[in-house]
């Protein structure tokens, strides 16, 4: 039977032991969803601070956001403008509307629909925290430089576009693998 150890029994793997540089794929840290990750984390870190100063986390600041440059949406539509899921965009819409920051209601139409709109609170919300964030953009401009942001944006929606266009491979390719 084999020992049970504790982290501090364990060694660093060797080298040499079989497992580095063994796998068929880019470095971990040249993976683009990592790379991806890693610029929105560098991105966010400067926002975060002023979202909980106003009491709302990312996603809620991201629904908010969406909602202020409409006048009203369903929200099915909303979970994929915002790329959230559909349990987390209720959860979140519930606290939102519980604070009176969006308005949910159902057309007399079809009452299986939902629709969501911001309320003047969630726009006052939104204007309160707005010169922070245009200042925060201001300096990020400032330091990567306007051309080098303009030319990201184009860069990040011609990535959009292209992998739009590309048909997702399916992970049962890895069944076809013999053991």
């Amino acid at each position: 039977m084999a020992k049970a150890t504790s982290g501090a029994d364990l060694t660093p793997a060797e080298p040499d032991d079989g497992a580095a540089g063994k796998v068929a794929m880019r470095e971990f840290s040249r993976s683009l969803p990592m790379a991806l990750l890693r610029a929105r984390e560098a991105v966010m870190r400067q926002f975060r601070p002023s979202l909980r100063d106003a009491g709302l986390t990312e996603q809620q600041w991201r629904i908010l956001r969406a909602l202020s440059a409409i006048d009203q949406i369903e929200i099915s539509e909303l979970a994929r403008e915002t790329f959230l899921l559909g349990p987390s965009l209720s959860r979140i819409l519930r606290d939102l509307e519980a604070r009176r920051l969006v308005r949910r209601r159902s057309p007399q139409t079809d009452l299986r629909r939902g629709l969501v709109s911001i309320t003047p609170a969630g726009l006052a919300v939104l204007n309160a925290v707005a010169p922070i964030s245009e200042a925060i953009y201001a300096e990020i401009t400032r330091r990567f430089g306007a051309e080098n942001l303009e030319a990201l944006h184009a860069m990040l929606q011609a990535l959009e576009t292209a992998l739009g266009e590309m048909p997702v491979v399916s992970g049962r390719a890895v069944d076809k693998i013999d053991n």
